[in-house]
């Protein structure tokens, strides 16, 4: 499409000359109200005052499933297929169900990215996994990676080394140790078939590997030393020891902050470090969090740390994870193509806009929200503003950049200069991702405050707003039974929840 074909009409009711606001609020579901909804218990007068003082213009929406292009309502939302379903305004077939598709039919085994990944295997070389290690769905699949590794010994690869990362976070914490052994038993299996398949290191995604928005390049240093080098504080003979073992040390220890850690033989050597001559696939079919890894491997001027070494290997992506930088140069899946976008539309019609969130979230109102774009549509018309987020963990602050970013988005709405203004606040979906009840009950409220003061002033210029969501999390923080009862250890305390939730918005 060219500009031309994105000219709009006037609109016959709402003029021009107004600013109009939008507020995300990520991780925001509408569930059972109970004690263990952060909203429902939290003070947050200003939420509370729109659904109940204007119940004809509240509605709830699907955020999940088939409703933002996912394989089955049971598939979890998540940020970025929300973002990307709300900034085009249509459902968009996402990451997961390409993937799926692909090895259903068997497109996977024939095209472009497999052909070029078959030629390392081919002259002896070894196939590395990396990525997450769940169900969870929202950034990659066991059963994805079990198929991968079945598909390439169907190929004549001899030798697999996973490097697995730990979840916790879109599936309940302790989880891990259950797909790791389901992965110790596939590797088995492969084995008794002729392909010496091994993990071969490991460690919790939110300390190991996958950082995001350039946040902490100490997680990705900490990935490489042990992926590629096998270099990490912690050795041990299987990943299943590792992970016990260290939980064993530390019992509050989260699946997602498990320790970078290398599988090593009996005599101390590392089982499967990454050697010239090798391919590396990243498994995850989500972007954010395994871009900052594919730098390292990609980029031959690279100065975010030492590698120490920078192996000549073939590495791919599960997709192409930013179209705009062509990165990964090769991949097993075509990324999805999002055109007609809001943002597009906007753009080509003088819509001049503000966007602004936090460093967690500032690719979602960017990037994703511009259908998986990097820059601007526009630097005439648009203005991106990024605060940066604290590099903790987010329950020991909960009010993470709400008032930084209510603060910037007030300004933008008073100059003037914007017509559109929008804005995501973290909170609910970072302290959420936490389990911690309390924090995530004070990191609503934080957002509740910034909401109030961006209605004032949206109200104060004449405009008008919509305050919406992309998924939900906070809004239920335990594990449930079949029958909705909270689970419960054996001491009676409720299993946290950290995921995401099936909640509308």
């Amino acid at each position: 499409m060219v500009a031309s074909e994105y000219q709009l009409e006037a609109h016959p009711v709402i003029p021009k000359g107004k600013p109009f606001l939008l507020v995300v609020l990520d991780g925001w579901g509408e569930n059972k109200e109970d004690e263990f909804n952060a909203i429902y218990k939290a003070e947050c007068p200003t939420i509370k005052s729109l659904k109940e003082g204007a119940p004809r213009r509240w509605r709830t929406i699907k955020a999940h499933g088939t409703a933002v292009g996912l394989p089955s309502d049971a598939d979890m939302g998540n940020s970025e297929v929300g973002h990307n379903a709300m900034g085009a305004g249509k459902i968009i077939q996402q990451g997961a169900s390409l993937v799926d598709n692909a090895l259903e039919d068997g497109s996977m085994f024939t095209g472009a990215g497999w052909n070029f990944a078959k030629e390392s295997w081919a002259n002896g070389g070894t196939l590395h996994f990396i990525g997450l290690l769940s169900d969870g769905g929202v950034h990659s699949r066991t059963d994805q990676l079990f198929a991968l590794m079945y598909g390439a010994s169907d190929h004549g690869c001899k030798r697999i080394r996973v490097h697995v990362l730990t979840d916790g976070r879109d599936v309940p914490d302790g989880s891990s140790i259950k797909y790791v052994g389901q992965l110790e038993k596939e590797c088995e299996n492969l084995r008794s078939h002729g392909c010496d398949a091994k993990i071969a290191s490991g460690g919790g995604r939110m300390y190991v590997t996958m950082d995001r928005y350039e946040a902490d390049w100490n997680i990705v240093e900490r990935g490489w030393r042990a992926h590629v080098l096998g270099d990490a504080p912690n050795k041990f003979e299987s990943a299943l020891d590792a992970l016990t073992k260290l939980k064993e040390e530390n019992p509050k220890l989260n699946d997602q902050f498990y320790p970078p850690f290398v599988v090593v033989e009996k005599d101390g050597s590392p089982v499967g470090t990454i050697e010239d001559g090798d391919v590396v696939v990243n498994i995850n079919f989500r972007a954010d969090r395994v871009i900052q890894i594919s730098k390292a491997f990609e980029y031959e001027n690279f100065d975010a740390f030492d590698r120490v070494r920078w192996p000549k290997v073939k590495y791919l992506g599960m997709m192409q994870y930013d179209g705009d930088l062509k990165l990964p140069s090769n991949y097993l899946i075509a990324p999805p193509l999002i055109e007609g976008t809001s943002g597009q539309y906007l753009c080509a019609n003088g819509v001049r806009t503000f966007a602004c969130s936090e460093t967690q979230k500032f690719g979602h109102v960017t990037f994703f929200w511009n259908g998986n774009r990097s820059g601007k549509i526009s630097d005439e018309l648009e203005v991106y503003h990024e605060i940066p987020s604290d590099n903790i963990q987010f329950n020991e602050a909960p009010h993470m950049k709400a008032a930084e970013i209510a603060k910037a988005a007030r300004e933008a709405l008073l100059s003037g200069k914007f017509d559109y203004v929008r804005v995501n606040f973290a909170n609910g979906d970072m302290v959420g991702h936490t389990g911690d009840l309390e924090a995530t009950k004070r990191a609503c409220e934080a957002v509740d405050q910034g909401v109030k003061v961006l209605i004032d002033a949206v109200e104060q210029m004449g405009g008008i707003y919509l305050i919406t969501a992309d998924h939900g999390n906070c809004d239920d923080m335990a594990q449930r039974k079949k029958t909705g009862e909270p689970l419960r250890d054996e001491t009676g305390k409720v299993a946290p929840l950290t995921s995401h939730t099936l909640a509308p918005v």
